[in-house]
C-alpha cells in the first residue's frame, strides 16, 4: 500500500463533500472493462482491493478508504494492447490481395480506410492490461497525493475525478524559490535545511544547454567533485535525500517525487499484529499520510513556501484529451 511515487497538487478549495455524496458519485463512474470496440475505459474501483472484506451478493464494495481527513481513492484503467505494427502488417496483406486479384492499384485514401477496418475486426482479439493507480485527499494540508511516476498517469487519475465530481479544481504547487536554486545551493554548502539530509542521487545539468546532463548514482554528494560541476555552472535538477530519519526520496525540479521509500516506517507497521488485510491497510495508510503530512510541510517550508495555487490552477484537459482518441 506503501507509494512509491507522489505526484502533489493543492486543492484552491476546501474540499467539503459529505463522504456519503462522495460514494454515491463514485457508484456512477465504478469501473467496466472495455467492451470489443473500446481501446481503453478507466473507473473507480475500491482502494482495500483484496484486502476488502467479503460482502453479500446485494452490497457492492466501499469506494472510497476514510482515516480521520483523509479519503484514499483507486482508479482501474484497462487498454487493449494491438501494437501498430501488427495493423500495419494486417493492412498490407490486404492492400496486395486486393491489388493482387483485382488487378489494380489502392490508393490512400482507400488504403486508410482498409487501415481503419482492420483496426476495427483486431480491437476485439486483442489482448488486455489492467493497471490501478493510487490518491489521496488531504482535507487538512488541502492537497492531492497521487502515487504516479508519469505526470500523464496522475492526469489521468485528476480527470476522472473532474468527469465524477463535475470539477475538481487543483494547481501544481509552485514553490516562492525555484528548487533547482535551492538543491544547488544544498549541493555547494553540501549541507540541506529543515530535516533533510544528502543521499547519494542526483542530477546535474547546463542551464545553457539543456542536453549536457550529468547523472551520478550511488556518489558521495558531500564532494569536491560535485561542487567543481557546480561551481563551472552545472544546476540541480533532480537530488535524492533522507527526511527526518523515516522516509528517503528523489526530489524533482517540479516536486514530485521518486524511489520513496518508508523503511523505517515499514519497520514500526511490522511490529502490528494485524487482524486482517483490511486492517493491516488501515495501519500503513495511517502511518503512511501521517509521515507525508509532516514530510510536504518540510519539504514546502525548504522551498520558501508555497504561492496561493489559485493563480495557476491545472487546465482541465478532459476535451482534448477526449479528441484524442
Amino acid at each position: 500500500m506503501w507509494f512509491k511515487n507522489v505526484r502533489v497538487y493543492c486543492l484552491t478549495q476546501s474540499f467539503d463533500l459529505p463522504f456519503e455524496d462522495l460514494e454515491s458519485q463514485l457508484g456512477e463512474n465504478v469501473f467496466i472493462p472495455c467492451a470489443n470496440y473500446e481501446k481503453s475505459r478507466i473507473g473507480w474501483v475500491s482502494p482495500l482491493g483484496d484486502a476488502a472484506p467479503e460482502l453479500a451478493e446485494d452490497q457492492s464494495p466501499m469506494l472510497t478508504h476514510i482515516i480521520g481527513d483523509y479519503i484514499m481513492l483507486c482508479a482501474q484503467k484497462q487498454d487493449r494492447l494491438l501494437p501498430s505494427s501488427v495493423v500495419r502488417e494486417a493492412t498490407a496483406e490486404k492492400i496486395a490481395d486486393i491489388e493482387s486479384s483485382q488487378d489494380r492499384k489502392v490508393y490512400p485514401k482507400e488504403k486508410r480506410e482498409i487501415q481503419d477496418n482492420m483496426y476495427a475486426s483486431l480491437l476485439p482479439r486483442a489482448f488486455t492490461r489492467s493497471t490501478r493507480t493510487y490518491g489521496y485527499i488531504s482535507r487538512a494540508d488541502k492537497l492531492l497525493v497521487i502515487d504516479a511516476a508519469s505526470a500523464s498517469k496522475a492526469e489521468e487519475f485528476i480527470n476522472l475525478l473532474r468527469d465524477t465530481l463535475g470539477s475538481f479544481p487543483v494547481a501544481l504547487p509552485d514553490s516562492k524559490r525555484a528548487p533547482t536554486d535551492v538543491m544547488t545551493r544544498w549541493l555547494l554548502e553540501q549541507k540541506a535545511t529543515d530535516k533533510f539530509e544528502l543521499h547519494n542521487d542526483c542530477e546535474l545539468f547546463n542551464p545553457l544547454d539543456s542536453s549536457n546532463v550529468i547523472r551520478c548514482k550511488g556518489q558521495e554528494l558531500v564532494s569536491d567533485e560535485i561542487k567543481s560541476h557546480l561551481e563551472a555552472g552545472k544546476r540541480a535538477k533532480q537530488l535524492s535525500v533522507m527526511w527526518n530519519n523515516v522516509l528517503s526520496c528523489s526530489i524533482a525540479e517540479d516536486l514530485s517525487l521518486k524511489r520513496l521509500r518508508f523503511e523505517n516506517v515499514k519497520e514500526e507497521s511490522g511490529s502490528f499484529e494485524e487482524e486482517s488485510p483490511a486492517q493491516k491497510f488501515d495501519q500503513e495508510f495511517a502511518l503512511m499520510t501521517l509521515e507525508l503530512s509532516a514530510f510536504f510541510t518540510a519539504l514546502f517550508n525548504a522551498f520558501g513556501g508555497l504561492e496561493d495555487p489559485k493563480s495557476k490552477p491545472l487546465p482541465d484537459n478532459r476535451n482534448k484529451e477526449q479528441g484524442a482518441l
